[in-house]
């Protein structure tokens, strides 16, 4: 719940909150779900132009990003390009966002590598799996992170979680829990018609009925023990994957049985999900779990992993499954696949709740805490 006394407060300056917004995710190799969450949260914040002020500020690159992780507004970028604008970063806290986002009341680092800045400090951490198991990232990655865990307990004043399941592992990792506030994400509400449909299957040349995972393609995300599961007698037809490559290995031997789309431009998507007979995504951890809402949003049936995050997103509206053992995530498919039609009502009522609008609103509500 939003402190009203934030609002009032909101209410008394004469001026809009000035924040420097960090969107350096958005030309990653696999911007992934962190620049969605930071570009749909922007979108929404730009709408509340009489109490904050978004600068977007990223490090110095000679092209744009592709179009679907494109950044709404100009961009400010500092002298540095990737990997030595995150090495100042975290090991210098410079170079500082506000020698190109001009005068700030606060700054946002929205991905997990705090920006450098000499105004309060506002750091979304949308997940700690590196701490969890550092064998499924590049060494080099791991590195950073956890330069960048090291930075943000140091100098973060507060800390964005996009999960009840993320706040906890960071008062594990260290952090404060006095600094931590919890910032679901939303989802886009898309409508979908039967033409849409039809187009996405002919398309992608698609079965009449397939299991469908969306995601970046990386170990954690546990796509070997999925195909694995598929190959179990009574699968609801075969298994459809599509999203971006990310890193490591994924451990999958393609039998041929396995349909691989690469990425989906975001006309796609949509119906590619609304196609779909059932939604899995056994993911061993996550931050949040956008796909399993996007999934939500179009009715289907979604297999999803307990005790983590994914299940808070899921909100009693999928199957839940381990997502360690092959069985069960075997089990998990058919029984969503028979209760298809239960399911829908459910996902699509559950992906209502989850809005941009309310992530924007408690985004907001941080700031002024900090704001002078």
């Amino acid at each position: 719940m939003i402190d009203p006394a934030m609002t009032d407060q909101a209410d008394t300056r004469a001026q809009p909150i000035r924040v420097a917004y960090t969107v350096e995710q958005c030309w990653h190799p696999s911007p992934g779900g962190t620049a969605i969450a930071a570009l749909r949260i922007a979108r929404e914040l730009a709408t509340r132009s009489a109490d904050v002020e978004l600068h977007l500020v990223a490090g110095k690159h000679r092209v744009a990003p592709v179009a679907e992780f494109r950044p709404g507004g100009a961009v400010a970028m500092l002298p540095l390009a990737r990997p030595l604008l995150y090495e100042g970063w975290t090991r210098l806290n410079w170079p500082k966002v506000e020698s190109v986002a001009g005068e700030i009341d606060v700054a946002h680092a929205t991905g997990l590598v705090p920006c450098g800045t000499a105004v309060p400090l506002v750091v979304t951490v949308h997940d700690l799996a590196f701490v969890h198991d550092p064998a499924k990232f590049s060494k080099q990655g791991v590195r950073t992170m956890n330069r960048s865990l090291a930075a943000i307990i140091r100098r973060a004043d507060r800390v964005i979680c996009s999960s009840e399941a993320t706040r906890r592992d960071c008062v594990a990792a260290g952090i404060s829990d006095e600094l931590l506030r919890l910032v679901p994400l939303g989802v886009d509400i898309v409508a979908v018609s039967e033409a849409d449909i039809d187009r996405v299957r002919r398309h992608y040349s698609l079965p009449d009925e397939f299991v469908l995972f969306v995601g970046t393609f990386e170990p954690r995300k546990n796509l070997a023990r999925l195909a694995e599961a598929m190959r179990r007698p009574g699968m609801p037809g075969p298994l459809v994957v599509a999203g971006a490559d990310g890193w490591g290995d994924m451990g999958v031997v393609d039998h041929g049985d396995t349909l691989f789309l690469g990425f989906i431009p975001d006309a796609d998507l949509a119906p590619l999900y609304a196609a779909a007979t059932v939604f899995a995504y056994p993911s061993e951890r996550e931050g949040f779990g956008l796909p399993v809402a996007e999934a939500m949003a179009q009715g289907v049936a979604v297999v999803t992993s307990a005790g983590t995050s994914t299940e808070e997103v899921a909100g009693g509206a999928a199957v839940l499954v381990d997502p360690f053992d092959v069985d069960d995530i075997a089990r998990g498919i058919v029984e969503a696949a028979d209760r298809r039609s239960e399911l829908t009502a459910s996902a699509r009522q559950r992906a209502s709740e989850l809005t941009w609008e309310r992530s924007a609103d408690l985004t907001l509500a941080v700031y002024r805490e900090l704001a002078p």
